[in-house]
């Protein structure tokens, strides 16, 4: 199914023994895609994963950190997190906030806490939480060695993108492109009349509608889609989105060569010490 809404899909602790946050979560063929929920003045202690990571504030603010590099971060502002490096973020005492939580299909959405090793086989989402409540730390069995969290060399990791998310309309067509390793992330301004030819993806893609209307094609389906609507677009699919207002934000995530090379190389123990599901929702 190419079309989605967070609000149709079940809604879970990702990892509740070290997290508060609480997300729907989409299933690709190489990544996860999420909208994560928190609470004020509530989040993440400090933890890691060996997948990367991709975070789009939607509402209110992170007190966030990788590494050792602490900031506040309101919608607009991009946050990567590279698999292994040492994260936390927290929603700020003033407001719940929500963001765009993306993760590689190379592990589970299930972290680990920053003092722990990687373990022989991840958990589940279902897994932990029939295993953990939320704030359960002090009951966390840890895995036995030595923890692989990155903490010291890291790059910036932080990308102002927008001022906020209502900020004043671009006069043309603009897109700032981020790309990590595994995935890449864009945010996208498109005024209404410009036209975007249908074309083949050439990596998984899901798309995030920010504000204003399109027409979108994918999957062999077209959708009237609006704030809030998500399109998935598998690799080597074609797909077309047209701006139906006058103006258009949305936010899209892809799978990287180097990602799908890792994933469609997986050997059947491999997935499973991930924990992969290897079909698409």
């Amino acid at each position: 199914m190419p079309f989605y809404r967070f609000e149709d899909i079940e809604s879970n602790y990702l990892t509740p023994h070290l997290s508060t946050g609480k997300a729907p979560v989409i299933d690709g063929k190489y990544m996860y895609f999420c909208l994560l929920h928190k609470n004020a003045g509530t989040g993440s202690e400090l933890h890691y994963h060996p997948n990367e990571l991709l975070i789009f504030p939607i509402r209110g603010k992170i007190n966030a950190i990788v590494g050792k590099d602490r900031r506040i971060v309101s919608p607009g502002t991009f946050v990567h997190a590279p698999a292994y490096a040492r994260h936390s973020m927290k929603a700020t005492e003033d407001g719940n906030c929500q963001y765009l939580y993306i993760k590689d299909k190379t592990w589970t959405v299930v972290g680990l806490a920053e003092d722990e090793a990687v373990p022989e086989k991840a958990m589940t989402v279902d897994e932990v939480n029939r295993k953990y409540q939320v704030g359960d730390r002090d009951k966390h069995q840890k895995t036995e060695g030595k923890s692989q969290a990155i903490v010291e060399g890291l790059n910036v990791c932080f990308y102002p993108v927008i001022d906020s998310l209502d900020a004043p309309r671009r006069s043309a067509r603009h897109i700032d492109w981020i790309e990590g390793e595994r995935l890449a992330f864009g945010f996208c301004e498109v005024p209404g009349g410009y036209d975007e030819p249908e074309t083949t993806s050439q990596h998984e893609m899901f798309v995030y509608v920010l504000s204003g209307r399109m027409q979108a094609r994918a999957g062999g389906n077209s959708k009237a889609v609006g704030s809030g609507d998500i399109i998935h677009v598998p690799r080597g699919e074609p797909y077309r989105l047209q701006v139906a207002s006058p103006f258009a934000r949305y936010a899209i995530v892809c799978s990287t060569p180097f990602l799908e090379g890792r994933i469609d190389g997986m050997t059947p123990e491999e997935a499973e010490q991930a924990r992969v599901n290897m079909k698409p929702n």
